[in-house]
């Protein structure tokens, strides 16, 4: 197992495919971006469509932090159930909630399609009861989203079984999900937002920024100026930094890319696997017929203290993995973690904080399916930046209640 450096699967992959120049000059453009992740790539690129003329950093080479930690798995399940998601903010806002990831996910196939080598693939997303006793829970939810309309099916043991070779008391077999190379997706994006007028710079840290009444001035590290008559952070979890309060709770995962499999039962070419408990298990295959194995999180989120903990958390995983996939000749390949934010609800937050007035926009596409969360966090600021009112601006803001 390659655990040199901790660099996650998707950069020894695709090593730096892109490069983006430092900045060196003042700029003056209409939204300042911080943070070239994927969350970063995908606004970017909602708002040069829109024409503005925008400009995007990153303090560390673009998509290095948590887009190239994440395993991309590309579901409109979040990671709170639909059923505990009702009881928590009704059910009409809990379905339109997953109604809408379930639209981003057919939109992100689309902008996938735009990036060569994004490596997009549409699946099915099987979530499987842990425990037994988890059974009746996930009967209700499957029943709870045939009830509105998802497309799923509610499968049995022995269903289970002969399709899957997975031993699980129920299961809810989605139809609209997908997997993703989310890191060249990210700077596919970013490099198509340069072709189109967009500035890209890494390792360009905004150290202060000043919200004045037409817009926000920023310094970077390097003593370049910036004014923007609106400011966009989508920094992930670093992003809380900004704020007065903390409104979500740090998180690590951990993972694993095998080694390429030599034979491999065909339905995990096109199925994503994820279980009932909590923390969860969570795995799917890439182009290279390798899996993906994820999960083992905790709270530790100092980068020095997490990854000291990869090997013990990577033997944990292959340990769950030869459980649910018996007889599957597997042997584990790279191993690296990330640190990530989850809030109460597992919902996101896009838009206005009232600390610093309707000029500065936060991106927080916290949970499980931040790719997916960002999709419909690019729609919603342009909207708001173009002063329109999008249907989801309140449910996805920091006003709404949980």
């Amino acid at each position: 197992m390659d655990l040199t450096g901790g660099y996650p699967y998707w950069i020894v992959n695709s090593g730096l495919p892109v490069r983006f120049d430092p900045i060196e000059r003042d700029i003056d453009c209409d939204v300042a971006i911080i943070g070239a992740g994927i969350t970063g790539a995908l606004i970017a690129r909602e708002l040069v469509q829109a024409g503005f003329d925008t400009v995007v950093f990153d303090k560390r080479d673009a998509g290095w932090g948590s887009t190239s930690a994440s395993t991309a798995l590309i579901q409109y399940e979040i990671d709170t159930e639909l059923a505990d998601l009702s009881r928590q903010i009704g059910e009409s806002d809990a379905v339109t909630a997953y109604r809408a990831c379930e639209q981003a996910v057919l939109k992100l196939a689309a902008i996938a399609g735009e990036v060569r080598g994004s490596g997009f693939t549409r699946a099915g997303s099987l979530y499987i009861a842990s425990r037994r006793w988890h059974a009746r829970r996930l009967r209700a939810e499957g029943a709870l989203r045939l009830r509105h309309g998802f497309e799923l099916e509610i499968l049995d043991p022995r269903e289970l079984d002969q399709h899957f070779g997975i031993a699980a008391a129920v299961g809810l077999l989605s139809a609209v999900a997908g997997q993703v190379d989310p890191y060249r997706l990210a700077l596919g994006l970013l490099s198509a937002a340069r072709k189109r007028g967009a500035h890209v710079h890494d390792r360009s840290e905004v150290v202060r920024w000043q919200v004045r009444p037409r817009g926000v001035d920023l310094l970077t590290a390097s003593g370049a100026r910036v004014r923007c008559r609106h400011l966009v952070i989508a920094a992930g979890y670093e992003s809380q930094k900004y704020l007065p309060e903390r409104v979500a709770s740090n998180r690590s995962s951990y993972a694993i890319a095998t080694e390429p499999l030599r034979e491999a039962p065909i339905w995990l070419r096109d199925t994503l696997i994820w279980e009932s408990a909590r923390p969860y298990l969570y795995l799917r295959s890439t182009p290279d017929r390798r899996l993906v194995i994820g999960g083992e999180d905790d709270r530790v989120d100092i980068p020095v203290r997490r990854d000291a903990r990869v090997a013990k958390k990577a033997r944990r995983l292959m340990h769950k993995l030869n459980t649910l996939l018996p007889g599957l000749a597997v042997e584990p390949g790279f191993a690296w973690a990330g640190t990530f934010a989850e809030t109460v609800d597992g919902l996101p937050y896009f838009g206005p904080h009232e600390s610093h007035g309707p000029r500065v926009h936060f991106a927080m596409a916290y949970g499980g399916n931040g790719i997916v969360y960002s999709v419909i966090g690019a729609e919603i600021l342009r909207a708001r930046i173009e002063r329109r009112r999008h249907p989801l601006q309140d449910l996805f803001s920091f006003s709404r209640k949980s």
